[in-house]
């Protein structure tokens, strides 16, 4: 593939359309090109091929960078692939861009052909001589038709990928979280099997994403995905003085108040700023905000807001083990890298509880979700959506999809409402008209095929009912996940940390401690290590006070550095 000179194909970042010729007489490919350049260089950029398969390449390249193809001139007379087998190919990568044959007198029948096989617009006769009567009306005509119609520019991240592809939900849900704008493609559509193909991808290589660079992924990790939509991977250092563990709103707070007062902070998250309060569709009493946030908006402000005081926030790396070093806490992640620092804020939050329910497992991201996978909305029109849970999140989650789908159940275990979710919502859901509430009720068993099609629900008295469904969101439950804790900092019988006057018993402080005081208030068994959020043990669950965890950690921070 050839550019001419001059014609970097981007304007102010805007990528400019492309105007391709094929063929394989250097001479005429030169001369084309020039005119070309001539007329249109200033709006578009001009390329040119010396074969039908070199131009598919180029083709496929600008497909996967998402840039616009608005004509292609090819010549008739091409050794291995004429022109008609080219256009034919090019129509299935760029079905908008207009087309041309280029041709001698004697191939006008060829010509005539083309137009009936492969809905050609024009023929050129060569030589075309002078330009200005006999190239340029044509391919004038041919911009115009395409500027009524043309390809949309493409800024965002493109996925293509399986609807009911546990993996290729997950790199949605994953960018979704994130903020990262996207664009879905299905498999089934011919958009998506364009770049398929343009990227040299199967069935079996899904997902597949397309940065803005072009570089197609085939069936990416999550810190590749991230890596390659410019999320902050790696530290820029091994040392600091406060590393937070978990970016929920307590890790959050802890981070904006740590860097905010001049702590060289890194905030560590696994997969997503926001924790579970991230994934909440709409929080309504957080203080400050009358009309209600959506978690991730909340969470993508908090997250920007740390950035601006110079906090680093590093996603995909999962901590496994936590050590003291000396005066240095030290922060081991999964890959084997490691960070450390003067002192540590656990904020790791907790996890929805998985369904206990035959068949749960296998079809979780194929119809079972857990959280509200606002990704999934889309799908949910006018379907009757089944949610799990009694609590906030649950609640939150039923107002949500009851805009979206017909009918929205939600499965409770217990026999009311009240004893688990708050009174502002209890009387909201009791106001839509397309929200039941099912008491005393268990899901049995989840089944299907490619998806969920089906769930057996048990009642209070044990008798069970089969329904059909495709959507099941669960929110059951909170577990702490703290197993990699084991042996380091206390914790409690169900796995929560346990921290100051919580670590006193009859009044001895824990095994180990060197200090002469007491644990501080949020500090765990380990001094300079602290814990804020839903993790710690006998911790309020609710947004609000997990973030003044969060900063109240930083201010024990302070204080215990003070103390070094």
């Amino acid at each position: 593939m050839t550019e001419l000179p001059g014609t970097s194909g981007r304007t102010a970042g805007k990528a400019l359309p492309v105007l391709l010729t094929v063929d394989d007489d250097p001479g005429v490919s030169r001369a084309v090109a020039r005119d070309l350049r001539r007329r249109y260089g200033g709006e578009y950029r001009v390329v040119r091929a010396s074969s039908g398969d070199e131009a598919l390449t180029a083709l496929r390249e600008l497909k996967l960078r998402g840039d616009p193809v608005a004509a292609l001139l090819a010549d008739y007379r091409m050794p291995q692939m004429n022109g008609i087998e080219f256009l034919e190919q090019a129509m299935d990568l760029f079905p908008s861009a207009r087309r041309a044959l280029l041709t001698a007198y004697a191939d006008t029948d060829a010509a005539i052909q083309a137009i009936n096989l492969v809905d050609v617009d024009h023929y050129l006769l060569k030589p075309w001589d002078p330009p200005e009567e006999k190239l340029y009306p044509v391919v004038d005509a041919m911009v115009e038709t395409w500027l009524a119609s043309p390809d949309a520019p493409v800024l965002d991240v493109r996925i293509v990928g399986h609807r009911w592809s546990a993996p290729s939900f997950a790199a949605r849900d994953f960018l979704a979280r994130n903020a990262v704008p996207y664009q879905w493609y299905s498999v089934e559509e011919p958009e998506g099997r364009r770049l398929l193909d343009a990227a040299g991808a199967g069935p079996d290589d899904l997902p597949v994403v397309v940065p803005p660079d072009g570089e197609p992924m085939r069936a990416p990790s999550q810190a590749q995905l991230a890596a390659a939509v410019g999320l902050t991977v790696e530290p820029s250092t091994d040392f600091y003085d406060l590393v937070v563990i978990g970016g929920g709103p307590a890790g959050l707070g802890a981070a904006v108040y740590g860097a905010s007062e001049g702590l060289r902070t890194v905030l560590v998250e696994r997969q997503a700023t926001g924790g579970q309060a991230g994934q909440s569709s709409r929080i309504e009493n957080y203080l400050g905000f009358p009309d209600g946030v959506s978690g991730g908006a909340l969470a993508d402000r908090a997250r920007r807001q740390a950035a601006r005081f110079g906090a680093e926030v590093l996603t995909t790396r999962k901590v496994v083990r936590l050590e003291a070093q000396g005066s240095a806490r030290v922060v081991h992640f999964a890959d084997g890298g490691s960070v450390a620092g003067h002192a540590v804020v656990l904020a790791t939050g907790v996890a929805y509880r998985q369904l206990e329910a035959d068949g749960a497992e296998e079809f979780t991201g194929r119809g079972v979700y857990y959280g509200s996978a606002l990704t999934e909305a889309a799908a949910c029109a006018d379907k009757h959506v089944y949610i799990v849970g009694g609590a906030n999140s649950a609640g939150q989650s039923a107002v949500f999809f009851s805009r979206h789908a017909s009918c929205v159940t939600l499965l409770v275990r217990g026999p009311s409402l009240e004893a688990s979710m708050s009174h502002y919502l209890i009387q909201q859901l009791a106001a839509i008209p397309n929200v039941v509430v099912r008491t005393g009720t268990t899901v049995a068993a989840v089944r299907g095929g490619e998806h969920v099609e089906e769930l057996d629900l048990r009642d209070a008295t044990g008798r069970v009912e089969t329904v059909p469904a495709e959507h099941l969101f669960v929110f059951i439950g909170a577990a702490p996940r703290t197993e990699w804790l084991d042996g380091v900092l206390a914790r409690d019988a169900r796995g929560f940390v346990c921290t100051g006057p919580d670590l006193l018993l009859d009044g001895a402080r824990p095994a180990g401690w060197r200090l002469h005081r007491d644990p501080y208030f949020l500090e765990s068994s380990v001094p300079g290590v602290f814990v804020a959020g839903d993790v710690r043990a006998q911790s309020v669950k609710r947004v609000a006070s997990a973030v003044g965890e969060g900063a109240m950690a930083v201010t024990l921070v302070h204080r215990y550095l003070e103390e070094r």
